[in-house]
């Protein structure tokens, strides 16, 4: 096939040629948008799932959602070594900014941004450092709302402040976090407490956030109303229909089909993980001589797929851990045949070591979100087949 046309697209938070499988979760958030413009209250969103199920393209498609009905939306990604200020001030203006221009009252707006300037300087401590910093807003900061210096009561101010300026303006907004659980306890804390007065308020303003599987247990240590606060949807792998639809609708845009071996094969290679579905469509299509494309291609073509997951997907994570790390990783994929989660106790025993002394490597690599807490004292890999990828290193 000419690679030119080749349309499948692995990449990291890129859409691919066709969203399959994610209908439920859509239709979900379309229920949320529209009940939060008739003035219904509504729950924020929790996306969670293992790495290379799509949670950030489904991300990027429900903010599309929220555009499309004209509301204010702004994104950021947590990072463990950055506080929320900063990031969720520029994202808030970008929602503000898509607002002020329909917003009949200009002097509202500048009030608000007033408010915002103030939130994003206290991300300072420094005064001095406060007054050479600016957050890229042009309006003069305002006193006395959301500048306390504590995240929590001022998130709340920050964002109930927004909903008033959405609900004048007749839409909402919509802020998403795309890798939730590395925000720190204090901001976590700050987003629980702001969405639960959210919440109250019916305000049209509402976070959908997204991270690993275990964002569910950081949200519910942070506060314990948190598992009635947020609607959870756990994004998993595809099903086969899914699958086999993703390779398919844009192959028959090129006028290229598939044999149903060829489908069966490219799902059991996949298994079904939507990152690994463009990756070994992306092979297959390139290694394929003629239509329909064939179980032999697909077998001729695993390989170059499996070569580029091992140096792009799992290679380059594989590369970031220590060398006491790697030992953990590696003694939990040969307790683990499917790759599931395994016991912290079971690993210890496996390295002969007592569970206290390994505990500086594993909380590295929750750290560096290789590895999470899966249940009470068991640890699993974020990344899917990273265990089968470790056991073929040698």
């Amino acid at each position: 096939m000419d690679p030119v046309r080749n349309p499948y697209a692995p990449g990291a938070g890129q859409r691919p040629p066709e969203l399959a499988g994610r209908d439920r979760q859509l239709d979900a958030f379309d229920i949320v948008l529209e009940r939060i413009a008739r003035g219904r209250p509504e729950r924020s969103v929790m996306l969670t799932g293992l790495r290379g199920v799509g949670k950030t393209v489904l991300l990027n498609q429900l903010r599309s959602a929220a555009r499309s009905r004209g509301w204010g939306t702004g994104k950021l990604e947590a990072r463990p070594d950055q506080g929320l200020r900063r990031p969720l001030s520029s994202a808030l203006h970008m929602a503000v900014r898509a607002l002020a221009v329909e917003h009949r009252n200009p002097e509202q707006v500048d009030d608000f941004l007033g408010i915002l300037k103030a939130f994003a300087l206290r991300a300072t401590a420094d005064k001095s450092m406060r007054e050479r910093w600016n957050p890229g807003i042009d309006v003069p900061a305002l006193s006395g709302r959301a500048d306390s210096g504590d995240i929590e009561i001022d998130l709340v101010e920050l964002l109930l402040e927004a909903a008033q300026l959405a609900r004048d303006a007749g839409v909402g907004i919509a802020l998403f976090i795309d890798e939730l659980q590395d925000l720190g306890p204090a901001d976590i804390s700050a987003i629980c407490g702001a969405c639960h007065e959210l919440s109250q308020d019916a305000a049209p303003l509402i976070v959908v956030g997204a991270g690993l599987p275990h964002l569910p247990a950081v949200l519910s240590a942070s506060k314990s109303y948190s598992e009635r606060l947020f609607s959870y949807h756990r994004i998993d792998r595809l099903d086969r229909a899914a699958a086999d639809h993703a390779l398919i609708a844009p192959a028959e845009r090129e006028g290229v089909t598939y044999d149903e071996d060829a489908l069966a094969a490219l799902y059991r290679k996949a298994d079904g993980y939507p990152y690994f579905v463009q990756a070994y469509g992306k092979a297959t299509w390139d290694t394929a001589a003629r239509d329909p494309i064939s179980a032999r291609d697909v077998e001729l073509a695993a390989p170059a797929a499996e070569e580029e997951l091992a140096v792009g997907f799992f290679g380059s994570r594989y590369e970031r851990a220590t060398p006491a790390e790697r030992e953990y990783m590696r003694a939990m994929a040969d307790l683990s045949g499917d790759d599931g989660p395994v016991s912290t106790a079971a690993v210890a025993r496996e390295l002969d070591r007592k569970p206290a002394s390994l505990s500086p490597a594993r909380d590295g690599l929750i750290k560096k979100g290789l590895i999470y807490s899966a249940e009470r004292g068991t640890i699993g890999f974020t990344v899917p087949h990273f265990g089968r990828y470790l056991r073929g290193v040698q």
